[in-house]
């Protein structure tokens, strides 16, 4: 969260502008999506979204199981928070200069369906679960490559492939950046994960690291094997099978580090600064969404770029600064919440 709160202040865009040309430039583009085949750092914000999403899913159920609830009322309890993940991801997209536009593009639409699917198989055995993910990217595999629609029957090509055309029976448009709605079946796959990970670690035990570890290497391995043989590229705009099980090994190898650094080492000096912004989320992501992205950043950079160039400051650093100011300034109201106890919860 605190990396998305810095890309809507508009930092990674300062920076890309600032060292242009320049040796630092290839470490910026990390902070940036790929435009097709190939894996930077910033694809793997989503997919560690999804995943964390069904990690807490577990802690959560099992809370509620223990407290009696029985199956029908945690689903009830889920659908709701399905179904207000899907209206504030609706909205997020809805409103445009231009007017109101229904697209199933943002990442809350997607988790309302990964977080359902994960729900419904939740008390499945391991084997099961891992045999459903294993289903669900097959299942992408047979869409994308043998559906043979005109104009449609290009797997892995941008504006025909088949996740296009999902896109134009369900909204009449298509994506000019390449998503396509349909991300929501294979990045099931990130939720599901996660959820067996909340298991794992709610059971404790001294093999947690070691199975963590041995799983993000296998799915790395064949993330990375189907890529580079040729047989399913690395795409994270339509979510490709080979894409998921990549970003999934990365994902299982950060939760296995910070579990090592934070758990097991005892390290929790500095994580406030995270956890303010990581206990609102989804009102932090809301925000810099419909509020800062159409108004905060630039009113506010406004201000600070204006007060910065009475000291004569050079233009990039500036823009650097004023970013910083918004970042700061987002924080802090995330801090105040923080401060008054008070969270945004569906």
């Amino acid at each position: 969260m605190v990396l998305l709160v810095l890309e809507s202040a508009g930092l990674y865009e300062s920076l890309n502008t600032a060292t242009e040309n320049q040796f630092m430039n290839g470490w910026v583009q990390q902070f940036f999506h790929h435009p097709w085949n190939g894996l930077r750092f910033w694809d793997l914000v989503q997919p560690a979204f999804m995943f964390m999403a069904g990690v807490s899913m577990a802690y959560s159920l099992t809370r509620q199981q223990e407290a009696g609830h029985d199956w029908l009322q945690r689903f009830r309890k889920t659908l709701q928070r399905c179904a207000w993940l899907f209206f504030w991801g609706v909205l997020d997209y809805a409103v445009r200069k231009t007017g109101l536009s229904f697209e199933l593009w943002d990442v809350l639409t997607q988790l309302s369906f990964t977080t359902l699917v994960a729900f419904l198989i939740f008390g499945f055995s391991t084997r099961i679960q891992i045999l459903v993910c294993i289903g669900l990217l097959l299942l992408t595999e047979v869409l994308y490559r043998f559906t043979h629609i005109p104009g449609f029957d290009q797997p892995f090509t941008d504006q025909h492939n088949f996740g296009n055309y999902v896109d134009w029976l369900l909204m009449h448009k298509i994506n000019k950046g390449g998503w396509v709605a349909i991300n929501c079946i294979p990045t099931a796959v990130h939720t599901i994960a996660g959820a067996l990970a909340g298991k794992m670690l709610l059971r404790g035990g001294n093999s947690i690291i070691r199975n963590l570890v041995s799983w993000a290497l296998i799915c790395l391995l064949a993330g990375y094997a189907l890529d580079l043989m040729d047989i399913t590229p690395i795409i994270k705009r339509i979510a490709t099978s080979s894409f998921v099980l990549a970003s999934l090994g990365w994902c299982l190898a950060g939760l296995a580090a910070c579990y090592w650094w934070i758990d097991i080492r005892s390290n929790r000096k500095y994580l406030l600064f995270f956890t303010i912004v990581g206990m609102n989320s989804l009102f932090i992501y809301l925000f810099i969404e419909i509020v800062g992205n159409r108004w905060f950043t630039e009113y506010i950079s406004t201000i600070s770029n204006g007060v910065l160039s009475w000291i004569q400051t050079p233009e990039s650093l500036s823009h650097i600064l004023s970013a910083l100011c918004v970042f700061s300034l987002e924080w802090g109201l995330c801090y105040f919440l923080y401060r008054k106890n008070i969270f945004f919860r569906i």
